[in-house]
C-alpha cells in the first residue's frame, strides 16, 4: 500500500500519519497469518451500515478467541475521528485485529493484540460491468472458520494468475459441487420462479448480503440453502454482493452462460433498491 502523506491511521491506541504506520515483526499477522478484519465505506465523514459491521468485527474476534482492545463505542468514536481527520469524499476503512505482538512467533500474550485502522479513498466498480456482467470460474475450496472474517486470502491470492491468464473476473468457491463464496464476495442465484437463493454454509455472512435478503423478501421468494455448480447453470440469473460491487451480475460460470448470459431483471431491481437503502441510511445519518 502507498503510503500518503496527507492520511492518518489508528496504530495500537494513537492516531498517527499513514506513513508511520507500522507493526513490530513480531506481530502475529505477520508471523503466523493470525487476525481478522472488516471493511466498510465512508462518504464523506458518514460511514455506511457501520453498526452491522461492527456487529460482525466483534463476532469474528470472538470466534478467533481475539480481544479488542477497545470497547464498542471507543472503536466507534476512533472511527469518526479518523474519517473526520482523513476527510475523504469516498473512502473505505478497514479495521485489522491480529493476534498481536509474541515472543515466540506463535503463543499470542494476553492485551497484546494489534488493532489498526486504514482509511484510503475508494472507487466504486464501473457502470460497464454493471451492464456486462461479469465471468467466473469455480473452485474446489472451504474457508477455515468461514463465519469469521479473517485476514487468511491464500488461495484466493494464489488464483489470480489463473484468473489474469483466463481473461476472467472471479473465482467461486465450492465443496463436492456445492458452492459457498468468492474469496471477497457472496453469491446468489435467481431461478427460473424468481426465487432469490444464497448459499448459507461456509460463507461469511456479508453485509451487503443480508441487506439484499432484507429487500428481496419484500419482492420475491427468498432461501438460504444449498446451491450446487448444477443449479447455477439451470438458474435465470446469478450474482455477486459485497461492500464496493453492491450487486454484480455474473453471466458465465466455467464457460457456460447463466440464463441469457446478461444481468437479469431481477439483479437490476435489487440493485436499485439496494442503492436507495443506501440513501436512505446516509440521510438518516446527517439529519
Amino acid at each position: 500500500m502507498a503510503s500518503s502523506p496527507d492520511l492518518y491511521a489508528f496504530v495500537r491506541g494513537e492516531i498517527v500519519p499513514l506513513t508511520r504506520a507500522y507493526l513490530h515483526v513480531s506481530d502475529l499477522a505477520i508471523q503466523r497469518g493470525y487476525g481478522i478484519f472488516d471493511y466498510f465505506r465512508v462518504h464523506e465523514t458518514q460511514p455506511l451500515f457501520v453498526e452491522d459491521h461492527l456487529d460482525r468485527f466483534y463476532e469474528s474476534a470472538r470466534l478467533m478467541q481475539l480481544a479488542v482492545p477497545l470497547t464498542r463505542a471507543a472503536l466507534h468514536e476512533v472511527i469518526l475521528e479518523l474519517a473526520r481527520r482523513n476527510d475523504l469524499a469516498l473512502s473505505g476503512i478497514k479495521i485489522l485485529l491480529t493476534g498481536g505482538y509474541s515472543p515466540d512467533g506463535y503463543t499470542p500474550t494476553p492485551g497484546e493484540a494489534s488493532l489498526v485502522l486504514i482509511q484510503q479513498p475508494l472507487t466504486m466498480v464501473e457502470q460497464a460491468a454493471v451492464d456486462c456482467g461479469i465471468r467466473i470460474m469455480s473452485h474446489e475450496y472451504v474457508r477455515e472458520v468461514a463465519q469469521a472474517k479473517t485476514i487468511n486470502y491464500t488461495m484466493g491470492i494464489r488464483l489470480i494468475q489463473r484468473l489474469q491468464e483466463t481473461g476472467l473476473d472471479d473465482v467461486l468457491y465450492h465443496q463436492q459441487s456445492v458452492v459457498s463464496e468468492f474469496p471477497r464476495s457472496n453469491f446468489f442465484i435467481v431461478r427460473q420462479d424468481n426465487t432469490v437463493v444464497t448459499p448459507a454454509e461456509n460463507v461469511l455472512f456479508g453485509i451487503t448480503r443480508k441487506k439484499v435478503l432484507q429487500l428481496a423478501s419484500r419482492r420475491y421468494p427468498v432461501e438460504e440453502g444449498p446451491v450446487t455448480l448444477m443449479d447455477i447453470w439451470q438458474a435465470k440469473e446469478a450474482f455477486l454482493t459485497n461492500t464496493t460491487k453492491r450487486l454484480l451480475p455474473v453471466v458465465e460460470l466455467d464457460g457456460k452462460p447463466i440464463g441469457t448470459g446478461k444481468p437479469g431483471e431481477v439483479t437490476l431491481a435489487l440493485l436499485a433498491a439496494f442503492q436507495e437503502l443506501e440513501q436512505a441510511e446516509l440521510h438518516v445519518v446527517r439529519l
